[in-house]
């Protein structure tokens, strides 16, 4: 395929198409009311992923506070569980695949430590940075949606990961609202801002971050989560991302979908799979932009922008769009 044989020409990866793999992990709920909201996000965030965002059922594992009662939950939230399933993850999801990760549940800070309170010993984000060394190649998004989540950032931060919290610190402790709108991000339209029928991180996190703060202000509360972003891997989160440069930019170009309306293996979805590689390598070349020749830099742009044009009017065409 001419596109793929360009961009692995530029040093651009191309990943197989349409393979994100999907892992939500609800913990310790400790009251009813918490146990049954955390079990309803969980739900909402799996069959998202699944009807939605066009995950096979059998690349989403659900990990949740108890088992019984539905056949979505695949096994209890405990920490060795946790381990477990990213294992099986690191062996089904090859090479530039991408990995959804979403914790839902209470946090904690403690220690010098962040937290979420499982059933049995809980996970720190210390020990989960850890069970990620076993996705070297993949691209990694974790969302956080705890309370005190803020210092999961700098623990899990690194090349090739996403990291969302609900919080901007292990200070801010109370209940978090982030979780269930980041749920209605992944199962409806609204998110999708360009209309372009994708939802990236960016989106979703953008849609998440407005409904937190549009409902702390209907009700006139003082706001006690601020949502934090980072796509660098500086371990530097950032509340408003910008499209155009740094967090923003990189996140608007990761696509949680699985290439909804493509075939795996068909000539729309490998031209997709180049093509979101492309964006992502623009992005990247941009921010190295200070450390390159201005004449190599520009040369380098050009020819992504080119092909990534290319490809993306090819795929228009392919799809029955205009050009």
């Amino acid at each position: 395929m001419r596109a793929a044989a360009i961009a692995l020409a530029l040093g651009v990866a191309v990943p197989a198409a349409a393979q994100t793999s999907v892992l939500v992990v609800s913990g310790l709920g400790g009251e009813p009311r918490y146990q049954a909201a955390f079990r309803a996000t969980g739900f909402a965030v799996v069959d998202a992923a699944v009807h939605r965002l066009g995950v096979p059922p059998a690349r989403v594992r659900y990990l949740a506070e108890e088992t019984a009662g539905d056949a979505r939950v695949a096994a209890r939230s405990t920490k060795e569980n946790v381990a477990a399933a990213l294992q099986t993850l690191a062996g089904a999801a090859k090479g530039e695949s991408l990995v959804l990760i979403v914790f839902i549940g209470h946090g904690s800070a403690r220690g010098g430590e962040a937290y979420i309170n499982l059933p049995g010993p809980d996970l720190s984000a210390r020990e989960f940075a850890g069970l990620l060394a076993r996705l070297p190649t993949q691209r990694v998004v974790v969302v956080n949606t705890t309370s005190a989540s803020g210092d999961w950032v700098l623990a899990l931060a690194g090349p090739g990961r996403i990291v969302v919290t609900a919080t901007r610190s292990g200070v801010e402790r109370e209940e978090t609202l982030f979780g269930q709108h980041f749920a209605t991000a992944l199962a409806t339209d609204e998110a999708d801002r360009d209309k372009d029928g994708r939802l990236s991180v960016l989106e979703a996190f953008e849609y998440a971050r407005r409904e937190v703060a549009r409902v702390y202000e209907r009700d006139q509360r003082l706001r006690t989560e601020h949502a934090l972003l980072d796509a660098d891997g500086d371990g530097i989160g950032t509340l408003e991302p910008d499209v155009a440069g740094g967090d923003g930019a990189l996140a608007a170009v990761t696509y949680l979908d699985a290439g909804v309306g493509l075939t795996v293996g068909d000539a729309a979805s490998d031209l997709a799979a180049v093509r979101d590689s492309l964006q992502r390598a623009v992005v990247a070349l941009r921010g190295q932009k200070d450390r390159l020749p201005a004449a190599d830099y520009e040369r380098r742009l050009e020819t992504l922008l080119l092909e990534l044009a290319r490809v993306s009017r090819e795929l228009r065409a392919r799809e029955g769009r205009q050009p």
